[in-house]
C-alpha cells in the first residue's frame, strides 16, 4: 500500500517562501507522475502542480505559474514544492498526489492527509 507523508507547511507572510516534502513508501515510487493539491476555506480541492516520473516535464496551474516549482529526488522517494512569493488567497491544505492524472478533472490514485499552508497579510 503506498503511504504518502507531507511536512514543511505553517505560517507564513504574505511575499514569503515555504517548501512542502512528501515522502513516499509503501511502494515503488519512479513510476507514478507526482503531484500536489490544494483545499482553501469553503473551496473544492484543486490541481497545483505535477511532475512526471521521469522528472523532465512539469505542469502548474495558471494560479501558482512562476511562483510555484516541483521537483523530486528518486533516490529519496521525495516530491517538493517550493512555493515562493506567497499570497493570503494561497492558504490552503495541500496535499500530496502519486499517480496523478491530469484529464477534465485532475485526480490521483493516492493522496496524503495534508499539510497546512497559512499565509498572512
Amino acid at each position: 500500500q503506498v503511504q504518502l507523508v507531507e511536512s514543511g507547511g505553517g505560517l507564513v507572510q504574505a511575499g514569503g517562501s515555504v517548501r512542502l516534502s512528501c515522502v513516499v513508501s509503501g511502494g515503488t515510487f519512479s513510476p507514478y507522475t507526482m503531484g500536489w493539491f490544494r483545499q482553501g476555506p469553503g473551496k473544492e480541492r484543486e490541481f497545483v502542480a505535477a511532475i512526471t516520473r521521469s522528472g523532465s516535464i512539469t505542469y502548474y496551474a495558471d494560479s501558482v505559474k512562476g511562483r510555484f516549482t516541483i521537483s523530486k529526488e528518486n533516490g529519496k522517494n521525495t516530491v517538493y514544492l517550493q512555493m515562493n512569493s506567497l499570497k493570503p488567497e494561497d492558504t490552503a491544505l495541500y496535499y500530496c498526489a502519486a499517480n496523478v492524472n491530469l484529464g477534465v478533472t485532475a485526480g490521483a490514485g493516492y493522496w496524503g492527509q495534508g499539510t497546512q499552508v497559512t499565509v498572512s497579510s
